[in-house]
């Protein structure tokens, strides 16, 4: 089973997805939901979250599966997207808009990329964009225990990845373990859209950091300094409710999710 795609007219169509696919390098993973306790309570009488089993990509979309979704759909080729759906960064490390160049390779994860982009992309391939909660959900586990936040060790192995300066080349996906969904690089690649950014938890401090990317390395510091063992995921979250839909960074990235929206 490859990703989910839609039935796309002629060989050259089929191709082109088939190399995607090949490119991802699995089907997506099932999760099997249930009842789930996210760091940011849903409602002060509201403490767990219910979530449908569902499935997400096992790693994050490449720089190869997306110049196979615009060459398919034009619409979606740098300088042909309006200002109001991607910044002037949307896919700005490419060498052109059909040349990603030997500064994006297609194993690599693709960045600069909108809201608006990483939704079209995953309608196109009969998914969606993660919730928050499903995100989170998926990314509590490690390689043995569905959730390991607990833990000091997995919370300060995400850490270590926090602190490493924005700006060096980004590495291939599937590179690290596989979580015990089967996932990879939900920690350690890239920061990852979700389709309800917008309604996330912030402070004003994060809010006003400017550059999103800066965030890896400046930090949300005053976010969570009475709640240290919550760092990672409410410093993910200020990061994403600090950006706008049309916004696109050197480090942010997305995966698909399949299954009914909740």
């Amino acid at each position: 089973m490859q990703r989910p795609a839609h039935v796309l007219p002629g060989l050259a169509a089929a191709a082109l997805l088939a190399a995607a696919a090949a490119a991802a390098g699995a089907a997506p993973a099932s999760l099997p939901g249930g009842e789930f306790t996210p760091v940011v309570a849903p409602g002060p009488d509201q403490k767990t979250v219910r979530l449908a089993p569902f499935a997400l990509d096992v790693t994050p979309v490449t720089n190869g599966d997306y110049l196979a979704f615009v060459t398919l759909h034009p619409e979606w080729r740098r300088g042909s997207v309006p200002s109001l759906k991607a910044d002037s960064q949307y896919l700005a490390h490419w060498q052109g808009p059909l040349t990603p160049g030997e500064g994006a390779r297609a194993e690599q994860p693709v960045t600069h990329v909108s809201w608006f982009a990483a939704r079209a992309y995953c309608a196109a391939h009969a998914g969606r964009l993660p919730t928050w909660y499903e995100w989170e959900y998926a990314a509590a586990a490690d390689e043995t225990r569905g959730d390991a936040r607990a833990d000091p060790a997995f919370r300060e192995r995400i850490l270590a990845w926090y602190a490493v300066p924005s700006g060096r080349p980004l590495p291939a996906v599937g590179q690290g373990p596989a979580n015990v969904y089967g996932l990879r690089d939900l920690h350690g690649l890239v920061w990852e859209w979700v389709e309800d950014f917008g309604g996330l938890m912030v402070s004003g401090d994060s809010r006003n950091q400017g550059d999103p990317d800066k965030l890896q390395f400046c930090g949300a510091g005053a976010l969570a300094a009475e709640s240290r063992e919550d760092y990672p995921v409410l410093m993910r979250m200020a990061l994403l409710s600090s950006l706008e839909a049309s916004y696109t960074t050197a480090n942010l990235g997305f995966r698909c999710a399949y299954g009914d929206p909740p």
